[in-house]
Parts: C-alpha cells; structure tokens; sequence
C-alpha cells in the first residue's frame, strides 16, 4: 500500500470521526434544546402574566427580559454549529461546543500521555467543575437579580389615610 492511499484511509477514518461526533452531539443539543423549551413556555408565560398583573417601566419588559434568556440559551446550545466546521470559532465559552471541544482536549490529552481510565475521568471531571463554577456564578447573579424584581413587587401598602 502506498503512502497516498494510508493517508487517504487516515483521511476517511478522520473524517467519519466528525461524522458520527456531529450526529451525537447534535442529538445531545436537540435534547438540551427540548429541556430549554420546556423552561420556556412557563417562564414566558408567567412574565407576560406578572407584566399584565404590576406595572413596570414599559410593558412586557419582564416578558422580554425572560425572552431574551431564552434567545442567549438557544445560542449557545448552537444546534447548527456542525455547518460551520470551516469557520468553528467559539464565540463563548458557555456554549455547548465549547464544553465537548474543552471535554475532547483534556480526554485526548490524557491518552496521549498514557493516562489511565482514572486519569481521563479526572479531567473530565475537572472540565465540568470549572463549568459548574462559572454556572454558579452566574446562577448567583440571576438569584440576586429574582430577589431584587421581588423586593419591587412585594406587597403594596396601603396609603395613608391622613
């Protein structure tokens, strides 16, 4: 066998690779996806109910607040990020491209330097801490942010009659 021909068999196996990696995680984000509609509806809904119910600056503002969320989710899930494989630059690191490629560097680093099945379970684990502590943060700052639109929706006074 040629080296041409070794080369276009590592070509195939490489790009079949891709392939299969693409189907799964596009599976993997139409499920996140369906979760993220799942929230959606009912939060969409309650907003727009809580708009219509207390005023605000301007109408739906909560609603399109809670619309908003919703559009920065569904962009970094990225459904249709496979069509992009010339050009995959990850815009965020939240996206969930950016934590497979971060999960397939610290799982091939590890089998390149021999690690151990333990080995690689660690990074792996460690990708998802560092994830799990940017999530924090930022589930931190929408609790923060939940408390603050209660405290200006709590319970209206009565005026004072004299």
């Amino acid at each position: 066998m040629s080296d041409t021909q070794a080369g276009n068999e590592d070509d195939e196996a490489h790009s079949r690779w891709h392939f299969l990696r693409d189907v799964l995680v596009l599976q993997l984000k139409l499920l996140i996806g369906n979760l993220h509609n799942f929230v959606l509806i009912p939060a969409t809904l309650a907003a727009a109910l809580v708009d219509l119910l207390f005023k605000s600056e301007r109408h739906g503002s909560r609603f399109y607040r809670v619309l908003d969320w919703g559009r920065q989710a569904e962009e970094a899930i990225g459904l249709y990020s496979a069509l992009d494989r010339h050009d995959r630059e990850m815009k965020h690191d939240y996206t969930v491209d950016a934590l497979i490629s971060q999960i397939e560097t610290a799982v091939v680093r590890e089998y390149e330097k021999g690690g151990t099945a333990a080995d690689v379970k660690k990074a792996v684990d460690s990708v998802l801490d560092g994830l799990h502590w940017h999530s924090n943060k930022a589930a931190d700052r929408a609790r923060q942010a939940a408390q603050r639109v209660i405290e200006k929706l709590g319970p209206s006074r009565p005026a004072d009659p004299s």
